[in-house]
């Protein structure tokens, strides 16, 4: 099977560059067909209520229609209101829904065992280290390319 990642933008918002298709593939593993789906809150609140009979928008949702595919739901909105709860950057706590919404698509429920996965995808993908670069940017493992070589 081949790897299949599909983002749908159906706001207005500007989404930040995030790894979607790498975290996928990480989490999810590459024969994963999963679809990213950014939604105003009227949709979220209509899907909310339709499937989870909660008459309200939310910021994620998570849909498996089998063990190789699924889709996440998102709204982008109710995320940036959300912001000063979490201490987190808007690309931040973005790339960490997504990552709850990955767990959640691989069969995962609300426990310790979650946060654990999730605080591990989360500092690998968003974790700055003391000098400010992220520990997904690739280096290739090299010599910085600021640096001379010895």
């Amino acid at each position: 099977m081949q790897d299949s990642f599909s983002l749908i933008n159906k706001t207005k918002c500007k989404l930040p560059s995030l790894p979607f298709n790498v975290i996928k593939n990480d989490i999810l593993g590459k024969t994963y067909s999963l679809s990213l789906a950014f939604v105003g809150p009227k949709q979220s609140q209509k899907f909310n209520k339709e499937y989870r009979k909660i008459n309200k928008p939310t910021n994620i949702l998570s849909f498996s229609f089998s063990k190789t595919e699924g889709e996440i739901i998102i709204c982008p909105s109710l995320v940036k209101t959300q912001i000063k709860n979490f201490n987190r950057t808007f690309r931040e706590l973005l790339g960490f829904l997504v990552i709850h919404g990955m767990l959640h698509l691989k069969g995962m429920q609300h426990s310790s065992r979650m946060e654990v996965l999730e605080k591990k995808y989360d500092q690998k993908y968003f974790y700055r280290n003391r000098r400010g670069i992220l520990h997904n940017e690739s280096s290739g493992g090299g010599i910085s390319k600021r640096r001379k070589k010895s």
